[in-house]
């Protein structure tokens, strides 16, 4: 029983030690944060859309886009990955999924400041076919962007 105890014990704290030194290298707050953004087209200012980004604690990331439902190309809400940037930014790739014809984009955000409950970036869009690896090299990129935003707060 005392042996089992020792086990479960050292078990626990190595699992909270992990979490410790994950969340060490975390820009202030941005964990479980969700941001309202306005993404506006990098070359001309013109505005594209509005987004809301939720950056969880695990560090997956998920994305749904006023622009999801047309009325030019129709879209999946995306999910995908994030991690520090060692100028204490973040960087995240998402995928989605484009229909009628089925084809898959790699969405790359560069999250430059992230400032109290303030958040400004840059988006990559690349598109590829349904069958090639959109994590590898290649794809048309389609789109530059730049976003703001300010993070969901309850009142």
């Amino acid at each position: 029983m005392k042996r089992t105890f020792v086990v479960l014990a050292g078990c626990i704290l190595a699992y909270c030690g992990c979490l410790a030194l994950q969340a060490q290298n975390l820009p202030a707050g941005i964990a479980g944060s969700t941001y309202i953004t306005t993404i506006s087209d990098a070359n001309t200012g013109a505005f594209s859309s509005r987004s809301l980004i939720t950056l969880h604690g695990d560090h997956s990331i998920a994305v749904v886009d006023s622009a999801q439902g047309g009325p030019g190309v129709l879209f999946s809400s995306q999910r995908g990955a994030w991690v520090t940037s060692p100028n204490a930014g973040v960087t995240a790739r998402t995928f989605d999924f484009s229909f009628p014809n089925a084809g898959i984009a790699r969405v790359d955000y560069n999250f430059t400041t992230i400032s109290g409950s303030q958040v400004v970036g840059t988006i990559t869009l690349t598109v590829f076919p349904i069958t090639a690896d959109p994590q590898g090299s290649g794809g048309t990129v389609v789109g530059n962007f730049n976003f703001t935003g300010q993070r969901v707060t309850v009142p």
